[in-house]
């Protein structure tokens, strides 16, 4: 089961389809998604987390809490919008496009995928492209 919950006026459209996109995602990764949530949020709600939880004083785009038990996918991944708006228009690329992505970049993660060295960032964002790239999406 996949979730979409909002702590602001964010909606998100095409729920059923970006639904789909996830679970296939999820598949082609080798995992099945029990009860993943994501939680759109602003800069603050996402900034209060980071500081809460990672002890880190920064904006970001997403923070996934990852429940997951072995093959079978659970948590709750939390994205700003702030952030993502923000970052579409300095990457020059749609909203939806980098929502996206940020999408993705969290079920990734829960996957097994991490992105702290250089060479994982390149492979964690290989992986993201791929995923976008699916007919599912378009």
């Amino acid at each position: 089961m996949i979730g979409f919950n909002s702590e602001t006026e964010f909606e998100l459209e095409e729920q059923e389809e970006t639904k789909a996109w996830l679970n296939h995602v999820a598949r082609l990764e080798g995992f099945d998604i029990s009860e993943v949530n994501y939680i759109f949020c602003n800069d603050e709600y996402l900034l209060n987390l980071n500081k809460s939880y990672l002890n880190h004083d920064t904006y970001t785009d997403v923070i996934g809490f990852d429940y997951s038990i072995g093959k079978n996918l659970q948590g709750d991944i939390y994205i700003s919008i702030d952030r993502v708006r923000e970052n579409a228009q300095k990457f020059d690329v749609k909203f939806k496009h980098e929502l996206h992505r940020v999408m993705v970049h969290g079920l990734l993660h829960f996957c097994g995928w991490s992105d702290k060295s250089d060479s994982e960032r390149a492979g964690m964002r290989e992986r993201e492209d791929f995923h976008l790239s699916s007919a599912l999406l378009n």
